[in-house]
């Protein structure tokens, strides 16, 4: 019988990270995906986002979602589009701490492989 394989939260992008022979040696000390998230790991800059996604979140009523535009618009408004990943990346976080869901079509989804538009909301 085949066990499932170990999983972490890459402490960058929120990304599920699968157990690989390579770090059979050092698992308990992998924190990053790549090496690109290694080099740039998450600063006050990305904690503000995530501050903003929950502040958000708890003005709206129960249940209710936002999209990840109207963090990015409200916070970078000159270069909202292309700062997307960010505010997505803090979202995914946040779904690796508990706080939120990630949802398509009102369902949902994981975060590590959703694609196209979501909503976050906040965990009930």
């Amino acid at each position: 019988m085949n066990r499932p394989l170990p999983e972490k939260t890459c402490v960058t992008c929120g990304r599920r990270m699968v157990w690989r022979a390579k770090w059979r040696n050092v698992w308990e000390e992998v924190r990053y995906c790549s090496d690109r998230c290694r080099g740039s790991k998450p600063d006050s800059a990305d904690e503000l986002l995530e501050v903003a996604i929950l502040e958000e979140l708890s003005s709206r009523k129960r249940g209710a979602s936002i999209c990840p535009s109207e963090i990015a618009r409200k916070q970078f408004p000159v270069d909202w589009r292309e700062r997307m990943e960010e505010v997505r990346q803090a979202a995914r976080r946040l779904v690796a701490s508990g706080r939120i869901e990630i949802t398509q079509g009102g369902q949902v989804v994981d975060p590590s492989t959703a694609k196209g538009p979501i909503r976050l909301r906040l965990k009930e």
